[in-house]
């Protein structure tokens, strides 16, 4: 069943996604090399009760971390460990906020010192299909539209794939809801989009192949072929003139308690 939601909901998505949007803002003055993922993590998880929210991800059906961070060819669901950044790296951060009843979800890849000019064309591409995928989320149009769009500028102009396996999904009462929104597919296929519904957008996208392996965690992905892989993914909400992004981090700064909290971790 495809929710939609009331303007109260969306209120509190909006609150959540507040705190979301300030996590990633901070992890972009800590980031570097030479830092564990796992540093980052930890510094995530205080920085979230700090704001007095919850870190949804941790516990969520058995995930022991606060953060999905995937480097290189991994493609989603990343543990933190004891792996330090190094120049080139490609980082994808996933984190989720539940705060106040809202829920808000976005991926965000960060690009550690300079990269390759292939890796930083694939990161470039990935954000830029994010967008288009925005673009096709509007009343009348199907979820098809969505990953067609997608598919089309990844692959049709820039050559890189698209996975396969992993894709959007709704989000409201629940972090994952109808309707599964694939970044791949035809156009006037699937569910027709409504106004108020709420779902996230979020292609992967890979150098070389889309297929995946599981690592032995059992929530690991990574690329089959050892390829590079970039994510970006933003939570929509669908209004009367297309979709309207809940998580832009252009809308929300860090407060000078946020800055002073940071300090400490630089």
């Amino acid at each position: 069943m495809i929710r939609l939601y009331t303007q109260k909901d969306i209120e509190k998505m909006y609150g959540a996604s507040e705190i979301l949007c300030q996590t990633h803002l901070a992890i972009r003055e800590i980031i570097r090399p030479g830092i564990t993922t796992k540093f980052l993590d930890e510094f995530a998880n205080k920085f979230i009760k700090h704001k007095k929210a919850r870190p949804a991800q941790l516990g969520y059906q058995g995930f022991p971390y606060t953060l999905c961070i995937s480097v290189n060819d991994e493609i989603c669901h990343g543990f933190p460990s004891d792996y330090v950044l190094k120049e080139g790296d490609v980082v994808s951060i996933d984190n989720v906020i539940d705060y106040k009843g809202g829920l808000a979800d976005s991926c965000w890849t960060y690009k550690i010192g300079k990269l390759s000019e292939e890796n930083e064309k694939l990161v470039d591409v990935n954000l830029k299909a994010l967008y288009k995928g925005i673009e096709a989320a509007k009343p009348g149009n199907r979820i098809g539209d969505i990953g067609h769009a997608i598919q089309e500028y990844v692959e049709g102009e820039n050559g890189f794939s698209v996975i396969r396996d992993f894709i959007g999904h709704g989000i409201g009462k629940e972090m994952h809801e109808d309707p599964q929104v694939p970044h791949y597919g035809r156009k006037g296929f699937g569910p027709r989009i409504e106004e108020n519904m709420v779902f996230t957008i979020e292609p992967m996208i890979a150098v070389g192949d889309w297929k995946s392996k599981m690592d032995a965690n059992g929530w690991t992905a990574r690329t089959k072929d050892g390829s590079v892989c970039s994510q970006f993914e933003h939570q929509l909400v669908i209004r009367k003139d297309g979709a309207e992004i809940i998580t832009d981090q252009n809308n929300f700064s860090l407060t000078e308690d946020d800055k002073k909290f940071i300090e400490e971790y630089k």
